[in-house]
């Protein structure tokens, strides 16, 4: 506020006149003229008011304003009726910012999930206003975001010290409880045959007290296992693993009465079953460039023991050496191929001529060792049309093919892949064959079975699958695999070739040629039915779903391939079955962040609202309208929210006001006049 003068008369001529009055008063008074004084004061107010005093005020007008509209659509917002609850808040809230003169309200939907939990806050950071026109914010959410800062943001302070609000709208009638499973370990491998152990904890948020709760543990196909279990306590569960590959184990846990949701009641955990230092018996024949290929292969795999011997003299060897300078140790032939030989998971022949080394019966044990469901790899070479030939004892009954007497080819030719070895898991996907480089010496055979993935020259097989009875065979019909290993015109994809060769013969279950497989991406059950050599299947899959009911799934496809697609929702494992095979499928859980608490709350951001000086209120009891009010006013009430409005001065306009209204100088005057006529009466 300032003050000046609107002077009447000018200025210099009122200035004139009161110094005049003023003396003719004081000389007045010296001579003793009654009443002279008062009438001098009577005039000096006339002169005042003629003056114009007055005070300058300035003129304020509210300012543009911008708030924040914040709306929660994160996946936790989907339980119950809250995204309809926040479509109401949100509608009546904006209708009542359009009646507000001055005041735009920015709504801001906010998605979360992705892994990254609810992160309004950083929606609020990153929100497009201009620059010193916020004046405040309203949150409409279930309450459970997972950006909350420990301090109120600086946005929220305005200028003067003033405290912007941020008034917090929860999507339910009040504070919700939830139950929740919660997984505190679990091992992502398990030794197959043994206990994988798994630690939980079930947690009854907004409930305090331990409770009884029971536990349903579904592993693979096996039938739902129950406990009873208490809360908020650690709980050791052990699942047997009891075959190689993926393992899902369905846990879920009863539910809390009035409870907000059971979507994080359940979980699906994820073993894959290994196998326990893999044991493998490789036999060389006599010294040849293959074993340190199968060395270098089989010892660079931290999984797999090796027993490896390499036949250097026959028993029947008579070259004049003293045995006292031989530094060779005993084949352990009764060890190998009678006390122990089902603790191998692969017997390797490589270039192995028998030459009355094996007595018939220990090769009968490997006969049988295969039908009883081992594996057994064997290269053939010229030892194979030779005396002592293994095709001339017990174990060719196993073999896939024969080779006669005059079957070495001596020649160059560049393995290739068959159409079945270009499909089948073993050998699909190992690049282009016409890259590969040659080979100079294979074996012809003169008949053959099983499965034939590689050729040879003139399109001989090259390499032949088979399953004798629980077991496996490989028949590679060369001896010259390991000219790969040198880049021989190019060398070729030697190490893949036999890893996949080995664990095929292992059984490993992502290598099977016969196989059900099932995923859930995007809402959808994905399955998958491989089956090489078959040109028809049963055109139906049975899906069972997690609660127990069944539906049909119809396969599409053929040349070894078919598929089907199903919609699906919710959590747990869904068991799909077709021609003996099973499979199993879960969806994968893409924000853990967001299921980890679906309680409608005040309790997370109610701290913030308060110190902004906002309010929180139930938007399922009442919504409150929006209003604006002045500065220092109450920011919040009954059934209503506010957001402060914000003035400025305007530039070059101001209010003014007399200091000495015409009426009280006339007053002023009159009363002076009067007490002069009193004072000469007397």
């Amino acid at each position: 506020m300032t003050f000046d003068l609107a002077p009447l008369l000018p200025l210099w001529l009122l200035i004139t006149i009161a110094v005049a009055i003023t003396a003719g008063a004081v000389y007045g008074f010296i001579r003793g003229a009654r009443g002279m004084i008062w009438r001098a004061l009577a005039i000096l107010v006339l002169l005042g008011w003629m003056a114009g005093p007055r005070s300058l005020h300035p003129v304020f007008k509210p300012v543009p304003q911008d708030a924040l509209l914040i709306v929660d659509r994160s996946p936790s917002m989907q339980v119950g009726p809250r995204t309809a609850l926040a479509d109401q808040t949100a509608t009546q809230i904006m209708q009542d910012a359009a009646h507000l003169p001055g005041l735009t309200l920015h709504r801001v939907d906010v998605p979360g999930g992705n892994g990254h939990g609810t992160r309004l806050f950083d929606a609020m950071d990153h929100a497009d206003l201009p620059q010193g026109r916020f004046a405040g914010a309203i949150v409409v959410t279930d309450g459970m975001d997972h950006d909350v800062p420990t301090h109120l943001p600086a946005r929220f302070h305005g200028p003067n010290e003033q405290t912007l609000p941020m008034h917090l709208l929860v999507t339910a009638k009040g504070e919700e409880t939830d139950r929740r499973l919660r997984i505190l370990s679990t091992p992502p491998y398990a030794i197959v045959g043994q206990n994988a152990t798994i630690r939980l904890q079930v947690d009854d948020l907004g409930s305090p007290g331990a409770k009884a709760a029971t536990l349903t543990v579904r592993a693979g196909d096996a039938p739902p296992a129950t406990r009873t279990i208490q809360t908020s306590q650690p709980q050791d569960i052990t699942i047997p693993v009891q075959h190689p590959g993926e393992t899902l184990v369905g846990l879920s846990v009863s539910s809390l009465p009035g409870e907000a949701s059971t979507l994080n009641n359940s979980d699906v955990i994820r073993i894959r079953g290994v196998r326990d230092r893999l044991r493998v018996l490789l036999v060389s024949g006599v010294p040849n460039q293959s074993e340190r290929v199968w060395r270098r292969l089989l010892k660079a795999d931290p999984s797999v023991d090796l027993v490896h011997f390499t036949i250097l003299r026959s028993p029947n060897t008579d070259d004049g050496t003293p045995l006292s300078d031989l530094a060779l140790i005993p084949f352990p032939i009764r060890e190998l191929f009678q006390e122990k030989i089902r603790s191998f998971d692969l017997i390797i022949l490589d270039g192995f001529r028998n030459s009355n080394i094996l007595p018939e019966e220990y090769l009968t044990n490997i006969a049988d060792y295969v039908r009883k469901g081992g594996g057994l790899l064997v290269t053939a070479g010229p030892e194979f049309v030779q005396d002592g030939s293994l095709q001339d004892t017990t174990l060719a009954q196993v073999f896939p093919a024969h080779v006669p007497t005059d079957g070495i080819i001596t020649q160059p030719f560049r393995p290739g892949l068959t159409d079945l070895g270009k499909a089948h898991p073993v050998t699909a996907g190992l690049g282009n064959s016409s890259d590969w480089g040659p080979w100079y010496r294979s074996a012809k055979v003169d008949q053959s079975h099983g499965q034939n993935l590689m050729s040879g020259p003139d399109g001989s097989p090259l390499l032949l699958l088979d399953r004798v009875e629980q077991g496996r065979v490989a028949m590679l019909l060369s001896d010259q695999l390991w000219l790969w290993s040198r880049g021989e015109g190019g060398g070729g994809p030697q190490a893949e070739l036999l890893r996949r060769l080995s664990h095929w013969l292992m059984k490993e279950p992502d290598l099977e040629e016969n196989r059900l497989t099932a995923r859930i991406e995007n809402g959808q059950l994905l399955v998958e039915r491989h089956a090489l050599g078959q040109t028809t299947i049963t055109p139906q899959a049975m899906v069972t779903l997690p609660d127990g009911r069944t539906q049909p799934l119809s396969m599409t496809g053929g040349k070894g391939l078919w598929t089907g697609t199903l919609p699906v929702s919710g959590n747990g494992i869904w068991t799909i079955r077709q021609d003996g095979l099973v499979a199993f499928a879960s969806p994968v859980s893409q924000d853990v962040l967001e299921r980890q608490d679906l309680r409608a709350t005040a309790t997370v951001m109610g701290p913030i609202a308060q110190a902004s000086g906002g309010s929180q209120h139930w938007a399922g009891l009442l919504i409150p309208h929006l209003r604006q009010v002045q500065a220092g006013q109450d920011l919040s009430g009954s059934g209503w929210i506010g957001l402060p409005v914000s003035k400025a001065a305007v530039a070059g306009e101001t209010r003014t006001q007399d200091l000495v209204p015409g009426w009280l100088a006339l007053v002023m005057a009159l009363t002076f006049l009067g007490l002069g006529w009193w004072r000469e009466g007397r």
